[in-house]
């Protein structure tokens, strides 16, 4: 039967004992610690529950653990570390440490051979057996090479171990003595160590895990001869490339583990691969890879757990992760834990979710896991602590603490205080006390909330001005590039009524609204210069057409500055007709003036898009006249404007025959110029009037024009105003 799917983010990793793993989201350790410290109220066990639990007091050693596991019965653990090399029993019905015990050398293996903690057996790394009871050490013996693994064959009561060589010691503890040792080079097999050795529960199958040639041998126990020899694919583990003449003896069996039903092994290999054969076939139906490359430590069958979790469950574990994997779906992980410390042994307890680890650490870690099982008896209220974790909603800010980055700290002013107890290093930043943070943020800017609620309000005013203005559905947003806009608005438009007249291809979405090209008519960085060279090489009708029009308005711009010069000149001219003739102008010399820019009626002064003026000699010129009085004439008037005056007086002259003045231009010494002119002697009011046009509107009808007929008859109406009449604002008569 195959497990149900379940999500690996959806199953929960609680850690109730040692440091939180660095795929879980605890509270730091510190910070864990230091609110156990502090007070004894419904807060503080609260923050404790949401931090980690210390289920079993003192589960630690000084230095390292090396191994753990727990008896049968259930009521105890035992585990061994370092330093000094010591082995610790832990009473788990207490949750606490019920006692200690020192050995001259470091623990490699050990066994428990009753059902509780009274009886054991310890493989240690000075090549010694060490026998203990409930009273301390019993007894001691020694090996002939340095031992790497330890199995215990109850039926027979021999005692088997593996290490360097080919060779698999037998010390009988019934008897008391060495048995004849079993050799696994025969048939001319090359084994360099014994790795790893396995009891079958079922039909007590021995299983030995070698190293150079990468097998696992079969021993039958009653007739103590091999009955069969597994070798592992190595094509399939070593990476590409690695197979030739010395990466051969790379492979090495480091981990095995027998089902219950006696007919699937489980056997790790140093690539960090775990397979999983059936006894009646030579080829692995399941792999698995840890992913890191390390040898796996650690493989054991999960089974009499939850009903969440299949009885098809197998746990894998190196140095660096821990997987939970179903054999019929190992590309999927039920689930995966990676502790803050290096694996050197894990135990799963039989019928639960409980998982022990010993590791490189100080403290020695325990998972639970609901969803794998249930929690022991001993520990059974660990099933209502998770449900209330679980109602719980998950802190992102903690309340005492907060955290800040170095730029951050370094604004605030904080950064003197790298080093002290006032900072707590974490990740890449630091933990700071709330109160200490409000404070020394409210110090380096006491307007922060000031601002913030004037942001919010101009916020709130936006939006509210978004709301009256109701713009055209479907409108897009243009801030740049308008004229654009406005052209490709046009075409739109005007394919759209093709395609409805039915005259040429279906509409097609505005540009403006395409989400590709919305930067062109948002982002200033898009602003299209229509005055530059290469807008002009690329729209030459375009840049023709604006071309033209500047052209048109400098011209409109000179023609009003001239206009406006020739009625000064009319004004000066009607100004000094009851002047005495002969009178003489003089030309001072050519002053270079800027030029002020005439402007038209109804048109602005500044135009964009319009090219400079260029500024043009101006001449200060003053006459005298015969009293000595002097009079300045227009001083903004250029010399060419003169000029073409006196020149237009004197064709007056020619032509029509009238009165005008005639005037005289020739350089004096000093580079200058002096023009004479004598003034005429007619006035200008006895010119005509021009005519005034008639403007023709409507159908036959005119203005500007009165009928003489009309004006004889009287009927042309009234040309005065009024008089002595009553006025309308005023309760008066009065004269206009």
């Amino acid at each position: 039967m195959a497990a149900p799917s379940l999500d690996p983010g959806a199953v929960k990793v609680y850690t109730v004992n040692g440091a939180p793993s660095a795929s879980s989201s605890s509270l730091p350790d510190w910070l864990t610690r230091k609110r156990q410290q502090q007070g004894k109220g419904k807060r503080a066990r609260t923050e404790h529950i949401e931090g980690t639990i210390d289920l079993v007091q003192y589960f630690e050693f000084p230095e390292a653990s090396n191994r753990i596991r727990t008896t049968r019965d259930g009521h105890f653990a035992v585990a061994t570390g370092t330093y000094k090399p010591q082995m610790r029993v832990f009473d788990l019905d207490q949750l606490a440490l019920k006692f200690e015990r020192h050995s001259e050398a470091e623990n490699v293996d050990f066994l428990i051979l009753s059902d509780d903690w009274t009886k054991t057996v310890h493989l240690q790394s000075d090549r010694t057996i060490e026998v203990h009871n409930q009273s301390g050490f019993y007894y001691k013996t020694r090996i002939p090479r340095f031992g790497r693994a330890l199995a215990y064959h109850s039926p027979s009561c021999d005692l088997l171990t593996g290490g360097s060589g080919s060779e698999i010691f037998r010390l009988n503890l019934d008897q008391g003595r060495f048995m004849t040792p079993l050799d696994l080079s025969e048939g001319g097999e090359d084994i360099e160590g014994v790795n790893a050795v396995d009891v079958n529960p079922a039909h007590q199958l021995f299983s030995f895990g070698t190293s150079g040639n990468g097998t696992v041998q079969f021993w039958d126990p009653r007739s103590r001869s091999r009955v069969g020899v597994l070798r592992v694919p190595m094509a399939g583990l070593l990476p590409a490339g690695g197979l030739g003449s010395a990466m051969d003896t790379d492979l090495a069996v480091t981990a095995l583990s027998s089902r219950m039903d006696g007919l699937n092994l489980a056997v790790g290999t140093s690539t960090g691969h775990t397979l999983l054969y059936d006894l009646r076939s030579n080829q692995p139906y399941a792999i698995k890879d840890q992913g890191y490359g390390l040898p796996v430590e650690n493989v054991s069958w999960i089974e009499g757990g939850h009903k969440m979790a299949s009885d098809s469950l197998v746990l894998s574990a190196d140095k660096k992760v821990l997987k939970i994997w179903d054999r019929n779906t190992p590309a999927t992980n039920f689930t995966s834990v990676t502790p803050a410390n290096d694996i050197n042994h894990v135990h799963h307890l039989p019928g639960s979710g409980l998982i022990m680890l010993a590791n490189e650490g100080i403290q020695m870690t325990t998972y639970y896991i609901p969803q794998l099982g249930p929690a022991p008896r001993w520990c059974s209220f660990l099933d209502n602590i998770t449900e209330e974790m679980e109602e719980q909603s998950t802190r992102n800010v903690y309340e005492d603490f907060k955290f800040v980055e170095r730029s951050e700290l370094t604004a605030l002013g904080l950064d003197h205080l790298v080093g002290t107890p006032a900072l707590k290093p974490y990740m890449h930043g630091y933990f700071v006390a709330a109160e200490l943070y409000t404070t020394a943020r409210l110090i380096a800017n006491p307007y922060a909330y000031a601002e913030h609620r004037e942001r919010l309000v101009q916020e709130k005013m936006e939006k509210m001005a978004e709301t009256r203005i109701r713009a055209r559905k479907n409108q897009p947003s243009v801030k740049v590039n308008k004229a654009l806009a406005e052209r490709l608005r046009k075409s739109d438009a005007k394919t759209a009524r093709k395609a409805t007249a039915g005259e040429g291809k279906p509409a097609a979405v505005e540009l403006a609204s395409d989400p590709r090209f919305k930067a062109l008519f948002e982002n200033p960085e898009f602003q299209i210069d229509e005055t530059s060279r290469e807008f002009a090489l690329i729209n030459p009708s375009t840049a023709a057409q604006k071309a033209k029009l500047r052209r048109d308005e400098d011209e409109e711009d000179d023609m009003a500055e001239m206009d406006g010069s020739e009625a000064e000149e009319k004004d000066e001219d009607m100004s000094d007709e009851s002047d005495e003739d002969g009178k003489r102008i003089t030309i001072a010399g050519p002053v270079t003036r800027k030029a002020q820019p005439k402007v038209a009626p109804g048109r602005s002064a500044a135009r964009p898009n319009q090219r400079p003026q260029k500024s043009s000699p101006r001449l200060v010129s003053s006459f005298s006249s015969h009293n000595g009085t002097v009079r300045s004439t227009n001083p903004e008037a250029t010399f060419g404007q003169l000029r073409r005056s006196t020149s237009r007086g004197q064709k007056d002259q020619h032509t029509n025959g009238r009165g005008s003045s005639s005037s005289l231009v020739r350089p004096t010494a000093d580079g200058g110029m002096e023009m004479s002119f004598i003034p005429s002697s007619s006035s200008r009011k006895d010119r005509p009037k021009p005519v005034k046009k008639a403007e023709t509107f409507g159908a036959g009808l005119q203005k500007g024009v009165v009928d003489e007929r009309e004006k004889e008859t009287g009927r042309g109406g009234r040309t005065q105003r009024r008089t002595g009449i009553r006025s309308g604002s005023k309760n008066v008569f009065r004269r206009m």
